[in-house]
């Protein structure tokens, strides 16, 4: 199953049948969580039909298909599902600042035709031709950005294969300077989008327009986005095993706080781990440890010369086995160290004077007067 937007040349006569759906969708949304809450504190719960039920024949009442509110419905409970299985979070009401931004259309769809699309709802509707990957069209979903609506794709077909161009292991160290530093040599630099575009956001905010600011964080995240697709698929290509630093990236936008989201280390692990499982026939592994704010510690990991901890002995790099994914997890302890580069980072740094200004202040409360 593969994915395919196409950006929607809207007139406005289909525009605002749209906007009227999203703003009834939200109703919807919202109703439809409290409504699973409430009976779940009264110990009432529903299958999907069951669910879909509630609602039956409210369709041509608000004007909207009915496959499309019963894919509402289906997203709020597929969102508490995951929040009682301890998956996700709560999931939150919609409204002003927290808007429904997608319209569910799980019903199959017809192939375009040229530069014309048939939305179920809509009818013919055009868009901005490009083309589009041999298969069924399972589902789609209307999606409304800055930049305009954009039609997404669910397409039964098979994603084009990984070439293999080698088969060594790499141990990847995430940075702010250089974006990626292999434990092979070379240093990835960052292709700075945040600074390049920070006058003009800067320019857009300060000036009040809203809609210019959303286009140009929307162009930040597609140029991030598409630089570790391409990034993860060399990464993939080029090594067998992966190794690759498990930060937590919360944590550390508390102190270095954009140079987080502009280095967008999440999403290229994340993009590692499934483009790994993907080429499964040919036993590659995706291996993540945690940092724990050593310098090289990937690196060093891959060649066995990182210590843990006093409980943990050197980090060997794994065994291969038939899973799709293996994970080295540790218990960080207060003495683990990168033994071969004898130094951490500036957070660890400064964590181990502040837990040495704690004992000698506890040290001093202890001490009696002479007197």
């Amino acid at each position: 199953m593969i994915q395919r937007q196409l950006k929607l040349r809207l007139t406005r006569a289909q525009e605002t049948p749209l906007g009227e759906w999203l703003w009834t969708l939200t109703g919807v949304w919202n109703w439809a969580i409290r409504k699973i809450e409430l009976d779940a504190n009264d110990g009432i719960f529903y299958t999907k039909k069951e669910f879909h039920n509630l609602l039956a024949g409210h369709g041509k009442t608000l004007g909207i298909p009915s496959h499309t509110l019963q894919g509402t419905l289906t997203n709020a409970s597929i969102a508490w599902e995951r929040c009682f299985k301890k998956l996700g979070k709560r999931p939150k009401l919609k409204g002003q600042r927290n808007r429904l931004g997608s319209i569910p259309v799980p019903a199959p769809i017809r192939p375009p035709q040229g530069n014309r699309i048939q939305v179920p709802g809509l009818g013919s509707v055009r868009f901005h031709q490009q083309s589009l990957p041999e298969g069924t069209i399972k589902s789609g979903r209307i999606v409304k950005r800055a930049s305009g609506w954009y039609f997404c794709l669910f397409i039964d077909a098979e994603p084009n294969p990984i070439e293999i161009t080698g088969a060594e292991w790499v141990g990847i160290d995430p940075g702010f300077k250089d974006l990626l530093t292999l434990s092979t040599g070379p240093k990835i630099p960052h292709p700075r989008e945040l600074e390049q575009t920070a006058e003009r956001l800067a320019q857009a905010q300060r000036g009040g327009n809203k809609h210019l600011a959303a286009c140009l964080q929307e162009r930040l995240a597609n140029q991030r986005k598409d630089r570790n697709h391409k990034r993860s698929r060399d990464l993939v290509s080029q090594f067998e095993v992966i190794v690759f630093s498990k930060d937590t990236h919360r944590a550390i936008a508390r102190t270095f706080g954009k140079s987080v989201a502009s280095s967008s280390h999440g999403q290229l692990r994340n993009m590692l781990a499934y483009k790994c499982r993907r080429i499964r026939n040919t036993k590659r592994i995706f291996v993540r440890i945690p940092r724990y704010g050593q310098a090289g510690s990937a690196s060093l990991a891959i060649s066995g010369q990182l210590r843990l901890g006093p409980r943990c002995p050197f980090l060997t790099p794994p065994v291969q086995h038939d899973g799709d994914e293996g994970e080295v997890q540790a218990t960080p302890s207060c003495s683990q160290r990168a033994s071969a580069t004898g130094r951490g980072s500036g957070v660890s740094r400064r964590g181990a004077r502040r837990r040495m200004r704690r004992r000698s202040a506890m040290a001093a409360m202890s001490c009696k007067a002479p007197w």
